[in-house]
Parts: C-alpha cells; sequence; structure tokens
C-alpha cells in the first residue's frame, strides 16, 4: 500500500492513498473533520451508508464505529486534508462559551455539501503543506480555532457533538452488539462505548450471550453474508468487507466452514 501523510502538526495533516482500495474498521479518539480534493470514500455504520467525493467535507464525531473504504477515483488518488478536533482543543474553545444545558451529542455524521466557508479555509491551508521549516504552534492553535467557529457558524447543532466531552456511559450490551457486529475493534474498545471495563465486557457478554465474543462475532458475521448472498444476490467480493471479514480467502475458508459449501456456491433464494 502506497499511503502518504504529511503532517502540518499532529492535528493537521494531508492524505493520500495510491492504492485502488484501503479498508479500516475504525473508532477515532477525536473529531475528525475531512475534506476531499480527489477520490472516494465509504463510511459504513451500524444503520447508515455514506459517499464522499472530491469537493466534500464532512464532520465525523468521536466514539464512533465504522467502516471505512477509500479508493482513488477517475485516475488520481485519494486525497484529503484531514483535521482532528482533540477534546482538549475543544475543551479549552467551549469555556469561554455560556451554552445551554444539558447538551446532548447527535450520533450522526455531518455532510457540509461543499459550503463556501469551509471550501475556502482548507483551501488556505494547502500551502503550507509545501513549507520546508516546522509549522508553527501557534499558528495551528489559531487554525483550529478558526475550524471549529466555521463548523459553528455552518450549523449550530454542532455544539451537541462538540461540546460534549463525557466518556460513554453503561448501555444496553445485547442492543450495541447486535447493531456493531460487523465492526473489527479491539475487545477494549468494544467494552468502553458500552462502559465497561475488558473484564465486566467479557463476564457480561457470557451471560448474555453464552458464548464468547470472538465466536459469536464470527458466527454473526457469516449469517449476515450468508443473507446478502442468498437474499440479496450479491457476491462475496462486494459482501466480505462489509460484514467484517479482513479478507476474501479468509471469508470464504469460514462460510465454507460453517455452510459447508463456499460462497461462491451458494444460489440466490436457498434456504
Amino acid at each position: 500500500m502506497d499511503h502518504i501523510s504529511k503532517y502540518l502538526t499532529k492535528e493537521i495533516k494531508l492524505s493520500c492513498y495510491e492504492d485502488k482500495l484501503f479498508k479500516s474498521d475504525l473508532m477515532f479518539d477525536d473529531h475528525m473533520l475531512v475534506w476531499f480534493i480527489s477520490g472516494e470514500t465509504k463510511i459504513i455504520q451500524a444503520d447508515k451508508t455514506y459517499y464522499f467525493h472530491a469537493g466534500d467535507t464532512f464532520l465525523i464525531p468521536r466514539n464512533q464505529l465504522a467502516t471505512v473504504v477509500n479508493c482513488p477515483k477517475d485516475g488520481l488518488p485519494h486525497k484529503t486534508v484531514v483535521l482532528h478536533l482533540s477534546v482538549e482543543r475543544l475543551k479549552h474553545y467551549y469555556e469561554k462559551i455560556d451554552l445551554p444545558k444539558p447538551i446532548r451529542p447527535e450520533q450522526c455524521i455531518y455532510s457540509f455539501n461543499n459550503h463556501p466557508l469551509l471550501k475556502s479555509y482548507l483551501n488556505s491551508l494547502l500551502p503550507y503543506f509545501e513549507m520546508e521549516e516546522t509549522f508553527p504552534e501557534h499558528i495551528a492553535s489559531l487554525k483550529i480555532t478558526e475550524a471549529i467557529a466555521i463548523l459553528r457558524s455552518v450549523n449550530p447543532d454542532v455544539d451537541k457533538v462538540l461540546a460534549h466531552f463525557d466518556a460513554p456511559g453503561k448501555i444496553d450490551l445485547i442492543h450495541f452488539m447486535e447493531r456493531n457486529f460487523m465492526f473489527n475493534m479491539p475487545l477494549e474498545k468494544l467494552g468502553y462505548l458500552t462502559g465497561r471495563s475488558l473484564s465486566t465486557f467479557n463476564r457480561d457478554f457470557k451471560r448474555h450471550f453464552n458464548n464468547t465474543p470472538q465466536k459469536w462475532l464470527i458466527a454473526k458475521r457469516l449469517e449476515l453474508a450468508y443473507y446478502q448472498l442468498s437474499e440479496k444476490n450479491r457476491k462475496p467480493k462486494d459482501v466480505f468487507l462489509e460484514v467484517g471479514f479482513e479478507d476474501l480467502s479468509h471469508f470464504s475458508f469460514a462460510f465454507k466452514k460453517k455452510y459447508g459449501i463456499s460462497p461462491t456456491q451458494l444460489k440466490p433464494g436457498l434456504p
């Protein structure tokens, strides 16, 4: 994989993928503001799939599970400017602002449809990536602050996300896992998102599902793949990433072990 990242600071980077496709399951520790210069990204969440192309700008909140598929398009690489909006930066920004309480986070991706304020701002960052010397930290801080101010101007609802600093609270484990089993995340992160330590997560999982997380996850992913192949007439190469497998050969091996036939042998409409 030919991936190039050029950092102005740890919070501002230019990212470029030359490969045909790059897929990862992610949970960001920071809010991520992403501006597309070229290429295409597909973001798959539990209840929605998003597509972003050249000129698009979106904000993905922290602590959300997503499968992200990046790929070149129209002969151009997948190229983006990415800003990390950290909790520390945001706390410093919002401590001077009186907001109504309580702030409840909106767990969704915000799309800004090539808004001219954001487009102008993000274009202003591009010349800085040509600098040979170190980008001054005080200027980087100003640019982050400018980004937050523009986001709030374009869509005031982002305060519900950006001004929310609490860790995830304890939530219903069954509902969470049934919605998010297709994401490849360390069990520690799944525990964190459900408000549990790793030991409590494993204990509660065993009590609710009478199985280990690893075995249960593989079974659920294969069930979803079976449905997509047999009922939706989709192809294995279009399914394996979305249901949580990392490569086609591993998916095919696990599928045949469970169902006795390979994914390519499964015919639409089978019971």
